[in-house]
């Protein structure tokens, strides 16, 4: 049977699935795996329920269940865009006073570990208790009711597009990059999402570990090494001129699991169940052999 693959439908993995989407390496790889595609919090979902076997999921949802496929990540080392925090700010605070002065943020649901980061963001770092009410990812309805507004993924790169009119019905605001801010506090970078794999369903009958890591970081490659297909691809789905996709999978994003990004799982892992967000969680990442 082939590994039941649960993959996320925003840009930002296009990299990493390319052989799963392009031929002449799709179809082969349908040998192995079946792709399904949904958001990142249902990626997650099905993976704990059973009916994934592999996921791209947040890393607020990895359990000791499942095991980080080493090699591959969605992260930043610097600004990552696509998670935005929007500040209501009329008075032209500075960050930290508009910021601390903020009781209540609409969060899309869409992503536990960017709803995680902000919490970490407020309760450890600025000492502030925010009350999070969750919205679907429309800005000017979310700032109508909140002092702040949490977008990830492609509604966060829509928005960016759309600041004059969201500022024209909210008022002035700070447009804060999560992925900037945590950088700023912890000197690591910013990490979303690994591929996880519950090890039960690696089989000799099946696919083994090694086959595994090899097909994946193997698309990721040919992914980076294919940028302008990508973007040619992309460009007519979102209403993003090329030029900001390009830079978005070029220099905001990082694809690579490299042993920063594992510190940095760790201590997102270790500040969340310090505020009791999220529970204790010793890494298990996936072995080769």
């Amino acid at each position: 049977m082939p590994l039941r693959v649960a993959a996320i439908s925003f840009l930002n993995p296009a990299p990493l699935l390319f052989h799963f989407e392009h031929e002449p390496y799709a179809s082969g790889l349908r040998e192995h795996y079946s792709v399904s595609y949904t958001s990142p919090a249902q990626c997650a979902a099905q993976l704990q329920a059973g009916t994934a076997d592999l996921g791209l999921i947040p890393i607020a949802s990895l359990t000791p269940a499942l095991a980080i496929v080493p090699g591959c990540t969605i992260a930043s080392l610097h600004e990552v865009r696509s998670i935005l925090l929007l500040v209501k700010n009329p008075g032209g605070l500075t960050v930290d006073d508009a910021l601390r002065g903020v009781t209540t943020i609409a969060a899309d649901a869409a992503s536990r570990s960017s709803n995680a980061y902000a919490h970490i963001l407020f309760e450890h770092f600025l000492d502030t208790h925010p009350a999070f009410v969750e919205q679907p990812a429309d800005p000017g309805v979310m700032l109508g009711g909140a002092d702040a507004a949490l977008l990830i993924g492609d509604p966060a790169l829509l928005a960016r597009e759309h600041r004059a009119e969201i500022e024209a019905a909210a008022g002035p605001c700070l447009w804060l990059d999560v992925a900037q801010l945590w950088r700023q506090h912890t000197g690591l970078p910013w990490v979303a999402a690994v591929w996880a794999v519950r090890p039960e369903a690696l089989t000799p009958e099946n696919i083994s570990a090694q086959q595994l890591i090899a097909d994946l970081n193997t698309s990721r490659d040919a992914g980076l090494a294919h940028t302008d297909q990508l973007v040619n691809e992309w460009t007519p789905r979102l209403a993003l001129p090329a030029k900001t996709i390009r830079t978005y999978l070029t220099h905001n994003i990082h694809y690579t699991l490299d042993d920063d990004c594992v510190k940095a799982i760790q201590l997102f892992r270790r500040l969340a169940a310090e505020i009791n967000i999220l529970p204790p969680l010793e890494l298990n990442i996936l072995a080769s052999r």
